[in-house]
């Protein structure tokens, strides 16, 4: 893993706020604990995008159970995602990923902005400096590994507000995401036990075909592991209704639906 930039070091001197952005998956639980270790703990906040009904049971409760009692704050949008698509008539796409600007960056950047306002009535000095860190990683996609790992965000930083964006762990690799979790003593949320690669919603556009299928078949034979346990059957539903299938169609396997690709049927 790269080292500490000095920037951040100085924003930590200069008071920043640290904002970690947690969604109970294994990136953002290693993420925490190398906060954790850097930041002063009155300079250090959770922020969870709370996805409901799509995404997996306990998240919530793994968050709390992995962290040290920092303040925690959790966000909603304004619709669910299984209402975006029934009112759009399609599924967000890789390339039009209004699951994440609705869903979890804009509600986690109105809570920010609240945070910065109640921290200004409080005469903090440095109210409006913001250090915003997410778990993505370069190993993930090629995508990600073309992402700047610190920025200056010119659109947040408005109304007094110094914003910048931050990847801690952009250089950590999967292997020691988990060597981190279990030197810390802790473990990654129980569904990486039985099969799963990433976290969040229960059925990611952005997931894996293997990923999809663990997802499948926990969703039929483990419900309880669910906020829905009539998910599954839900998004087959809403692929029938609109027409429209999860997954982009490949030039490897053409169109699918999702009980094409998982060989489960709802």
């Amino acid at each position: 893993m790269s080292e500490i930039p000095s920037a951040i070091h100085e924003l930590i001197a200069r008071g920043a706020l640290f904002v970690v952005n947690h969604s109970g998956g294994k990136d953002s639980q290693a993420m925490y604990l190398l906060l954790r270790d850097l930041v002063p703990r009155e300079q250090l906040v959770i922020v969870h995008a709370d996805l409901g009904a799509v995404e997996w049971a306990g998240a919530i409760g793994h968050i709390l159970a992995t962290t040290d009692g920092e303040r925690f704050f959790t966000c909603h949008a304004r619709r669910t995602l299984l209402q975006m698509i029934e009112e759009r008539g399609m599924f967000p796409s890789p390339e039009q990923r209004q699951c994440t600007s609705d869903l979890k960056r804009g509600p986690i950047e109105r809570t920010i902005r609240g945070i910065t306002r109640e921290r200004q009535a409080l005469g903090i000095k440095a109210w409006g400096l913001v250090v915003n860190c997410m778990g993505m990683r370069a190993q993930e996609s090629p995508k990600r590994k073309k992402l700047t790992p610190l920025k200056f965000s010119a659109r947040n930083s408005k109304a007094g507000r110094e914003w910048h964006e931050w990847l801690p762990i952009h250089a950590m690799l999967e292997t020691e995401v988990f060597e981190n979790i279990k030197a810390a003593g802790q473990k990654p949320h129980p569904v990486y036990a039985l099969g799963m690669r990433r976290f969040s919603c229960v059925f990611c556009i952005m997931a894996s075909e293997e990923d999809l299928k663990t997802a499948a078949r926990l969703a039929t034979e483990h419900p309880e592991l669910l906020n829905d346990p009539h998910l599954y059957r839900k998004y087959v539903g809403l692929e029938r209704s609109t027409g429209q299938v999860m997954l982009m169609p490949t030039k490897k396997n053409g169109r699918r639906s999702l009980e094409e690709v998982t060989g489960v049927a709802a």
